[in-house]
C-alpha cells in the first residue's frame, strides 16, 4: 500500500496533486491510502519521552489515525505546502510524532520507499528545502528517498501554485516533474519489492 500524507490544512493546491500522484500509482496497479491533517488534531511532540518508556504517545489525539497507516504502507509520499521557506508545522508535527513508533519499533520505516511533493506559491519559495527536509526525514528514520533524477524533476515533484488551485492547475513543469517522479518512485518500490520476496 502506498500512503499519501497531504501537510496541508486547506482542501487546496497541495491535496489537488497528492491525489493526482495517488491516481498515478492507482493506474499502476498500486493500493493507495489518503490522509491530510485538514481537520485533525494533530499536536506538536512534548519530546517528554513518555514514548521511550510506556511504547506509546502520551498525547492521545488524530495521530492515532496515522500510526498503523505509516507501519502498514510499502511507500510513502509526503506533500506540503510552503510555509516561510519550508514544510508545514502540520506535517512537522507528523514526522516527529512519529517517534513513538520508534520507541517500539526502532525499524519502523526501514527500507519503505519515499518521495516528496511541494508546492509553493512563489517558484522558488523553498520547495527544494522542504523537500530535503522530508528526505532527512526518510534517511533518519531508514526509509530510502526517491527523487525523479536529472533533467526535470531532480529531488521531487515542484509546483508552483501561484496560490491559486487554477495555478497548480496549469503548472506544467510541475507536472512533469510529478510525472517523473511518481515513475522512479514506482520503479524502484517494484524493484525493491521483486528483491525482497
Amino acid at each position: 500500500m502506498i500512503l499519501g500524507i497531504c501537510g496541508s490544512p486547506r482542501k487546496q493546491a497541495t491535496d489537488f496533486v497528492l491525489n493526482e500522484a495517488l491516481n498515478m500509482l492507482e493506474e499502476r496497479g498500486f493500493k493507495t491510502e489518503y490522509i491530510g491533517v485538514r481537520g485533525k488534531n494533530i499536536a506538536p511532540c512534548r519530546h517528554c519521552d513518555y514514548c521511550m518508556r510506556e511504547g506509546e504517545c502520551i498525547l492521545k489525539d488524530d495521530m492515532y489515525e496515522v500510526y498503523p497507516l505509516l507501519t502498514s504502507a510499502d511507500g510513502i509520499i509526503m506533500a506540503t505546502p510552503i510555509y516561510n521557506g519550508g514544510l508545514s508545522a502540520q506535517l512537522k508535527a507528523i514526522m516527529d510524532r512519529s517517534r513513538a513508533l520508534g520507541a517500539v519499533d526502532y525499524d519502523f520505516l526501514r527500507y519503505k520507499v519515499g518521495m516528496a511533493i511541494a508546492v509553493g506559491g512563489d517558484r522558488a519559495g523553498g520547495q527544494e528545502l522542504a523537500i530535503q527536509q522530508i528526505f532527512t526525514f526518510y534517511i533518519l528514520t531508514g526509509a530510502i528517498p526517491v527523487g525523479g533524477g536529472a533533467f526535470g524533476a531532480n529531488l521531487g515533484a515542484n509546483f508552483w501554485s501561484k496560490d491559486t488551485l487554477e495555478g497548480v492547475k496549469k503548472d506544467e513543469e510541475g507536472f512533469k516533474s510529478l510525472r517523473k517522479t511518481v515513475k522512479r518512485f514506482a520503479k524502484f518500490l517494484e524493484n525493491f519489492q521483486i528483491k525482497e520476496e
